[in-house]
């Protein structure tokens, strides 16, 4: 969830203070904003090494931990306390971190608009569309039933919806697991284990409910976006949660000291302090006599010194693997400082690593490129995370690898972006960016990013120009919803089929029809895994909206796309697509499965979800779940729809 208050650069004046305190300035209008890691020492802290152009920063845990089973945690009046109706923490302190209330009217307008005018479609982009369904049968459903939103109500209770829902999903071989912001639930699936698909087994609690007894902010906190994840190689969950609000230095959770201990590092003052020098209170003199009392004088007024901005303090990331396929279980747990603001983390499955960046603010042009040790956090070891800030940046995605064929050994991680900035109101390009990301866990100083790579593809205007701009029209109203156009939001999905790696990405477009498109890709590997254009389009096949896609590619290497559909006559709703592997290039061949049909408008606010998703199966290795979401009739706020797509040859081995 981005946030809404127009931040300038997050790291303006970072500190990091864990154990032995050291603290870190960086320019907030500084453009290399890599000069803002240096040099801070202690457990949890920094150690920075320059890596070509660009500079790593190891990053050791500052908390780690094993919990006890999940399903002994209950969602309690404490988590209630902790927390207000957008999720954030109603503490009373002030953290210096943006604002992340939702209300009517978030973003640059009201979402109230005329009719939009013809949409810019630059030339060369309507090549790529394709302007009529496939001919091909629909996906099947496997699945289909409603997740968190308004019409959830579990063990846990009934949920308090918050907008937007930023959905999440992974599927395991016994359980589903949702999280739309910061509230989750885990469900059943058909299976060995149970007989059915869809019941809720646990939720909805806040997503810290992971944390509880972790201490730290993990647990203190709540903020939005998490995202869950099934890693299909170790047969485990990880769940990462992002901390929006700045930890100051008396914040953090060092132990009380305890005799013998001896002493301990005092803490970094706050900003401000200590201020100007003040002359005391003089008491008047003596008295002279009791008939000629002394003249009052009246002070002086004392000028307060200048308000200081809240700089201060770190932001987190928080990781919990559970340590076995069962989500209920026990999870290894991690805390690790984030010293620039942690918004959107995108984690991504890779063999040495789970890769998470994040993006750094509103009001810059720059991405946090994460990776923590994948292979010492499923062990429950003492682990690290290296990152490297990525500036002139759009919005960055590494790949997330489906299946379990692995890349070749020792293959850095791809990391795609599209091309414009909507910052500088560049709205259309003719490029995907790729970089290479590789970590070497013995020696920090020889990790590297290269890139960017251009890639040609067809030229393509974001979607209504991009986010944060009322754009797709519903019936009954005025209002219309957003479409996140100006980035690559969802996951990109890597897959190895032989000796062929593809990776696909989407986004969304303008088209020539005056609406929405998909504009997807699948990219292939090449010599020296330089990233190559295989396939490109724009599903279009009509004047409606189709945006904020998901994509997924089964182990034959067939294409399924989920995403959200509307305009009028249309509330919306969620649809899904594919193409087999060996149909015409560029074309989705098979025709629209309906997931779900939207019932009402969304009127509450124009941010619609955010991000949908979707998860391969890994029984079969070949059923697509997704989920997204839709507004049955007569409610207010969203509900979710998660589904499961069967492509013919997937057979009847998924979960109904």
């Amino acid at each position: 969830m981005r946030p809404l208050c127009r931040m300038p650069r997050a790291c303006a004046a970072l500190a990091v203070a864990l154990g032995t305190a050291a603290v870190v300035a960086c320019n907030a209008r500084d453009p290399d904003a890599s000069a803002a890691l240096r040099g801070a020492a202690g457990r949890g802290a920094a150690a920075a090494t320059n890596v070509g152009a660009r500079q790593a920063t190891v990053f050791h845990a500052a908390l780690m931990d094993t919990s006890l089973a999940l399903r002994t945690v209950r969602f309690g009046l404490a988590d209630a306390a902790n927390q207000t109706g957008d999720g954030e923490p109603s503490t009373g302190a002030s953290t210096g971190a943006p604002a992340h209330a939702l209300s009517p009217g978030d973003g640059d307008d009201d979402g109230r608009q005329p009719a939009r005018a013809t949409p810019a479609v630059p030339s060369g982009a309507a090549a790529v569309e394709q302007t009529a369904p496939g001919a091909r049968a629909a996906p099947s459903i496997a699945a289909a039933f409603d997740g968190l939103g308004a019409s959830f109500a579990g063990p846990q209770g009934r949920m308090t919806a918050r907008n937007p829902s930023d959905n999440s999903l992974a599927v395991g071989p016994n359980h589903v697991v949702q999280t739309v912001n910061s509230r989750v639930a885990i469900f059943t699936r058909q299976g060995k284990q149970f007989d059915t698909t869809g019941r809720a087994l646990y939720g909805p609690v806040a997503t810290n409910t992971f944390f509880r007894g972790f201490g730290g902010p993990c647990e203190s906190r709540l903020s939005g976006d998490a995202v869950v994840r099934y890693d299909q190689l170790a047969n485990r969950w990880l769940v990462v949660l992002p901390i929006f609000t700045r930890v100051r230095v008396g914040e953090r959770h060092a132990p009380a000291p305890r005799g013998g201990d001896g002493a301990r590092a005092s803490e970094v003052g706050q900003a401000g302090q200590p201020g100007a020098e003040r002359v005391l209170h003089q008491p008047p003199a003596p008295l002279a006599s009791a008939a000629t009392p002394p003249a009052v004088a009246t002070p002086a007024p004392v000028t307060p010194p200048p308000a200081v901005p809240d700089t201060q303090g770190v932001y987190a990331m928080c990781y919990a693997v559970s340590t076995s396929d069962d989500p209920l279980g026990s999870y290894y747990r991690y805390e690790f400082v984030r010293p620039l603001f942690p918004d959107y983390p995108r984690p991504a499955v890779w063999p040495d690593g789970y890769y998470i960046p994040t993006s750094t603010g509103d009001d810059v042009i720059q991405k946090h490129a994460c990776v923590v040790d994948r292979v010492r956090l499923l062990a429950g070891e003492a682990a690290t995370e290296q990152c490297v800030i990525i500036d002139d940046v759009n919005f960055l995605n590494n790949a997330d690898l489906d299946g379990t064929v692995l890349p070749p050994t020792g293959a850095p991680n791809v990391m795609l972006a599209t091309g414009g900035t909507q910052l500088r109101k560049h709205v259309e390009d003719d490029g995907i960016y790729a970089w290479s990301f590789h970590v070497d866990w013995n020696d920090a100083a020889r990790t590297r990013v290269d890139g960017p790579v251009r890639i040609a593809v067809a030229p393509y205007h974001y979607l209504c120009d991009g986010q944060l701009t009322s754009c797709v029209p519903q019936p009954g109203t005025e209002r219309r919803l957003d479409a996140q156009g100006d980035k690559l939001m969802a996951r990109v999905v890597y897959r190895r089929i032989g000796r062929q790696e593809s990776i696909v990405a989407v986004h969304s477009v303008n088209t020539a029809a005056g609406g929405g498109g998909v504009r997807w890709y699948e990219f292939r590997l090449g010599p020296k895994r330089a990233v190559q254009l295989y396939q490109q389009g724009t599903y279009a096949p009509d004047s409606a909206f189709r945006w904020m896609a998901s994509p997924a590619m089964d182990r034959f290497g067939n294409i399924g796309i989920g995403y959200s559909f509307g305009g009028t006559p249309h509330f919306a709703g969620q649809r899904f697509a594919g193409r087999l592997a060996h149909d015409r290039k560029g074309t989705l061949t098979l025709k629209e499965a309906i997931l779900v049909e939207g019932g009402a408008a969304q009127t509450s606010t124009l941010r619609w979800e955010d991000y949908t998703q979707t998860a391969i199966d890994p029984i079969d290795d070949c059923t697509i779940w997704y989920v997204g979401d839709y507004l049955r009739s007569g409610d207010a706020n969203y509900s979710t729809r998660i589904g499961a797509f069967r492509f013919p040859m997937c057979g009847a081995r998924a979960s109904r």
